[in-house]
């Protein structure tokens, strides 16, 4: 490993301590890397404003920089157990390409403001794609409301209830992604702050133009105090990992239901070939193994997010235990991303089975229609239910289920999913 950043002269580094310390940082770090390079590329320009270095040294300092991008893009530079961690990747490098001038790159920042910025725009990266997987699941689902809606059965506490349909199962879905797609953009305007120049958490004795950092790397605004940059670290990671965790609710449900449907009992529904398994025993079955990990996703962002909530159990100020959160956050983002990633796919090659769905509708289903028919001719509700509960096994007598989703003109139901109106307000994510 490269000489730590922070070592002192006479002491001794103890092995065992140093990747105690280390963790896996440094192949953590691969993921940030690029982020890192394009801060410290911002850095050194800001630094050149202020003349700290001079316009030739910023000129060499971002042709490496540049450089150095290229190569880990490439494979020929690899970001390994050499170094501490990608922080002292960059610096090592430029110092063994340029000197003197690689050693003063370190200048009016800390590794905690390095992390912060790298983090920071990863978070927006990441979030930019949650809301486009989003965005891509609604688009799908608004597209399978409006096909010929199919009788399905509508449950409640897994019991039939009432007569529902295809088309009113993609539009809920689609309504839940696109506002998990808004939560998804809010939450990236929330986190768009720039913490670059705030240092260790105090500022430094340079009149850094945070300014010129904040526009170079594309944030919304300057993360003003020091102290509640360091503040909010592990703060805004969390709301990243709520962000995608409302999605993977959706997603958990929609699994769900998909699980449920998929069986021989139920028989509503026949997944893609590509979406299923065979087992490794009984050479009878077909396994919906995709599904019921998507039904399972939203468990590792969960526990990404308590991870990072109990080590903020801290003073301010930067403490040791925030490194652990980078791990944390890295898998919770990467594996919930990879899921909802797989559901438009899905939802648009998902075969119906419409003979099996309307031999599910029961007379009883229809129970509730002939409740409300009745009290809408004058008939106190509650007499109307009664009677409509004594005579359920009765109720389907002349009734279809498209009679049914027809007369549900209630807006969003049946008659009115109202998908031009959930068009509109996808469609406003554009602007």
């Amino acid at each position: 490993m490269s000489q730590p950043l922070w070592q002192k002269s006479g002491i001794r580094i103890d092995a065992k301590i140093m990747r105690f310390l280390a963790g896996d940082d440094v192949l953590l770090d691969r993921e940030f890397f690029l982020h890192d390079i394009a801060a410290s590329k911002a850095h050194v320009e800001g630094l050149a404003n202020i003349g700290v270095v001079g316009a030739d040294e910023a000129a060499a300092l971002k042709r490496e920089l540049d450089a150095l991008a290229e190569d880990f893009g490439s494979g020929a530079f690899v970001l390994d157990e050499r170094y501490e961690d990608g922080h002292s990747a960059i610096e090592a490098r430029l110092t063994e390409r340029l000197g003197d001038a690689g050693r003063r790159v370190h200048t009016g920042r800390s590794r905690n403001d390095q992390i912060l910025v790298a983090t920071r725009l990863w978070l927006k990266e990441k979030l930019g794609q949650l809301e486009a997987h989003c965005r891509a699941i609604a688009e799908v689902c608004l597209d399978r409301a409006a096909q010929p809606a199919l009788p399905l059965p509508g449950y409640t506490h897994l019991q039939r209830a009432v007569v529902s349909s295809t088309a009113m199962w993609f539009a809920g879905f689609a309504e839940g992604f696109i506002d998990d797609a808004l939560r998804a953009r809010q939450t990236r305007e929330w986190i768009d702050a720039n913490p670059l120049g705030t240092a260790a958490g105090y500022g430094v004795n340079l009149k850094l133009d945070r300014e010129h950092t904040t526009a170079s790397l594309g944030f919304a605004r300057m993360q003003v105090s020091p102290v509640y940059a360091q503040l909010s670290r592990g703060k805004f990671e969390m709301a990243a990992l709520e962000a995608i965790a409302s999605a993977l609710l959706d997603l958990r449900r929609l699994a769900w239901d998909l699980s449920l449907f998929t069986t021989a009992e139920f028989d509503f529904v026949t997944l893609p070939a590509e979406y299923t398994t065979g087992s490794s025993i009984m050479p009878n079955k077909r396994n919906p193994d995709v599904v019921e990990l998507l039904r399972a996703s939203y468990a590792s962002v969960a526990a990404a997010r308590t991870e990072i909530e109990q080590l903020l159990s801290l003073p301010s100020g930067y403490q040791r235990d925030l490194q652990y959160s980078k791990g944390s956050i890295f898998h919770g983002v990467r594996h919930g991303l990879m899921a909802l990633e797989l559901a438009p796919d899905l939802l648009a090659r998902l075969a119906w089975n419409e003979g099996t769905m309307r031999a599910a509708i029961e007379p009883a289903m229809y129970a509730t229609d002939v409740a409300i028919e009745q009290a809408a001719a004058g008939v106190p509700f509650r007499d109307a239910y009664r009677a409509a509960a004594d005579a359920a096994a009765l109720a389907g007598a002349g009734r279809t289920p498209e009679g049914s989703l027809a007369a549900r003109v209630s807006p969003g139901a049946g008659h009115d999913l109202r998908l031009d109106e959930l068009r509109a307000r996808l469609g406003r994510l554009d602007v």
